[in-house]
């Protein structure tokens, strides 16, 4: 991001700015008449606003379209494109990274496989090859990115500090925040990624618009993400939904139910064996049946724990696992039924594994919000 600052506008210009700007962003493109109406100023102060978000980067005019007649109106949009936003998920076995535009339209993807006792500096660099590859594939570069937003496993801190993690022995007490910043010159986010994922279904996924939200970030390894009163629970130290961390919540050794399942045929990699059992119970394998049947008894007893306190609209069957659904959806459903006082609306996610990496770019559209176009944070900058 530039960081020449446009000239000091004058509180009232700052705020018309600011509301045609996210007028735009809803509904673009506009035209004058129409941005005015909707930003309730007049036609010609609308237009002043106008010319001077165009001068500053933040608008710019949409060409007609082919074959129209006569001189059309001409309609102005968000400049969504005057830089670039990155979401990366920091999984076990995996990298995932997405590039987007600042509307949080997701232009580029990428993942890099790595295992999970890989060495930090192995993963780190699995990090930075995906993000590069996003950039290869956008034709953008690292100059273009105005913030990289990271969802990760783990517990972390305040500060963007990895304080534990089972899956990953490499990511505990890191200063991820600080490794990150030292690889990419713009402001990088933190944050679990169970947290983003719930975030991602309330945005964008089965549970838009739902205000109180359990998701289940179940796969090889279980977590979980609440949603209070329409935002991210996080908890006064950030540690909120970890419920993994309870024995009694029979939630950490869960997918071993599915990963050491008879069924499996012996040679199968270890991170497909949970997916083998799940497509042997679709199939009607008895024992594979067997084995979901536990892993569900398990999951059952987090999920109503978090159910009976919290009593939320929906319960999100996310991750990995979200994919064998129509194996597990209906046999969570049975068990809580046995015990919530009230039943919560059960679903499964239609993100998928994307849930965590489209999460992060949400994540990172809200920053952008709040430090450009909130009152009171200074003059826009020029974007160009």
């Amino acid at each position: 991001m530039a960081d020449v600052r446009g000239g000091n506008l004058s509180r009232l210009r700052q705020l018309n700015s600011l509301t045609a700007i996210r007028v735009l962003r809803r509904a673009g493109p506009l035209t004058l008449s129409a941005l005015a109406e909707r930003s309730g100023l007049s036609r010609p102060s609308m237009k002043e606003v106008t010319d001077e978000l165009m001068e500053l980067g933040w608008v710019e005019e949409v060409p007609p379209s082919q074959g129209t007649m006569g001189r059309p109106a001409r309609r102005y949009r968000f400049r969504s494109r005057s830089g670039y936003l990155v979401g990366v998920d920091i999984g076990g076995h995996n990298i995932r990274a997405a590039l987007s535009d600042l509307d949080g339209g997701i232009l580029a993807e990428t993942r890099q496989p790595v295992l999970p006792d890989a060495p930090l500096d192995e993963r780190l660099a699995a990090i930075e090859r995906a993000v590069s590859g996003c950039l290869a594939l956008s034709r953008t570069t690292v100059a273009d990115l105005w913030t990289i937003a990271v969802g990760t496993i783990g517990v972390i801190d305040v500060e963007g500090r990895v304080i534990y993690s089972a899956a990953v022995p490499a990511w505990r007490d890191l200063d991820l925040t600080g490794k990150l910043r030292e690889m990419f010159p713009c402001p990088v986010l933190i944050e679990n990624d169970s947290r983003l994922a719930a975030m991602a279904e309330t945005r964008r996924g089965v549970a838009r618009g739902a205000k109180d939200v359990v998701f289940l970030h179940v796969g090889r390894r279980m977590g979980a993400g609440l949603i209070i009163g329409g935002k991210v629970h996080r908890g006064f130290g950030a540690a909120a939904g970890e419920i993994s961390m309870l024995p009694e919540a029979r939630w950490f050794d869960a997918p071993e139910h599915l990963n050491t399942c008879a069924c499996v045929p012996e040679g199968t990699a270890p991170e497909d064996a949970a997916g083998y059992t799940l497509a042997a119970a679709r199939n009607g394998d008895p024992v594979a049946i067997e084995a979901v049947e536990r892993y569900v008894d398990d999951l059952a007893v987090g999920t109503a724990a978090m159910a009976l306190i919290l009593d939320p609209q929906m319960v999100v069957l996310g991750g990995g696992f979200s994919r064998s659904s129509d194996v597990l959806l209906g046999r969570l459903r049975e068990r809580l039924e046995r015990v919530c006082m009230r039943m919560p609306d059960v679903r499964a996610s239609t993100l998928g594994d994307e849930c965590v990496v489209v999460g992060a770019i949400d994540y990172a559209v809200d920053h952008l919000d709040d430090q450009l176009f909130t009152p009171d944070k200074g003059p826009l900058p020029v974007t160009r």
